[in-house]
């Protein structure tokens, strides 16, 4: 299965996406985890998206594309992948479907996640992040057992730069701005699935595997 999970920054796709992926076994690619391990690696893409991430602003087209197709079409993605974050945009996507037709495959649907901005905001205000093995935690939602130190390892949690009201509100403006047409690609393509995330975690679990499985169902029919 190639999955490719769509939304905003803080509505809760990531977190669905670790929970696929380990009951599926089917790897996860965030395009923005992938991107903070070139940052904190202070590589030369590291380096040029960090500027953009502090601000709020999206990351180039070409800084993304590189990392995430890099990852995609090694031995480790051979079976199928759950791509977080990416593509953001039409550009992306159109690079993406084309680098899959090259290697014979192509995307087999698409989690649209959707949530109401004042939600958002809330969730993304009160995460934390840990400093070593960068597991997340939320402050309401999901506290560690200790402040600001993490359950598995015991390091120190952090808040990202970016996370706070009036950057969350930007990163949000820019992601609507540059994701519309996306949107609209991809439900002319018959490969969206919307799914409502302003729910609790187990809610919106029965929601993406009514939707994963139906998918399953489908190809095993085809062939």
């Amino acid at each position: 299965m190639r999955l490719v999970f769509l939304g905003p920054p803080g509505v809760g796709k990531g977190t669905q996406a670790e929970d696929i992926s380990l009951k599926e076994d089917i790897p996860h690619i965030s395009s923005g985890n992938l991107l903070r391990e070139d940052v904190e690696a202070k590589t030369e893409i590291g380096l040029k998206a960090k500027a953009y991430i502090e601000k709020g602003l999206l990351v180039p087209d070409e800084l993304v594309v590189k990392i995430v197709v890099g990852k995609i079409t090694t031995e480790y993605c051979k079976n199928g992948f759950i791509l977080d974050g990416f593509p953001r945009n039409l550009s992306q996507a159109k690079i993406l479907d084309e680098t899959l037709n090259e290697l014979g495959e192509k995307i087999d649907k698409v989690f649209y996640f959707t949530a109401t901005e004042d939600i958002i905001i809330k969730r993304l205000a009160g995460r934390r992040i840990c400093k070593s093995c960068g597991a997340n935690y939320h402050e309401t939602f999901m506290p560690p057992a200790k402040i600001m130190v993490c359950d598995k390892c015991g390091s120190e949690l952090y808040q990202r730069k970016d996370d706070n009201p009036k950057t969350i509100s930007e990163r949000l403006r820019v992601y609507r701005e540059q994701t519309e047409e996306l949107i609209d690609y991809y439900k002319n393509n018959s490969e969206l699935a919307e799914i409502n995330c302003n729910g609790n975690i187990s809610e919106i679990h029965k929601k993406i595997f009514k939707e994963f499985h139906s998918q399953s169902r489908d190809e095993r029919e085809m062939e």
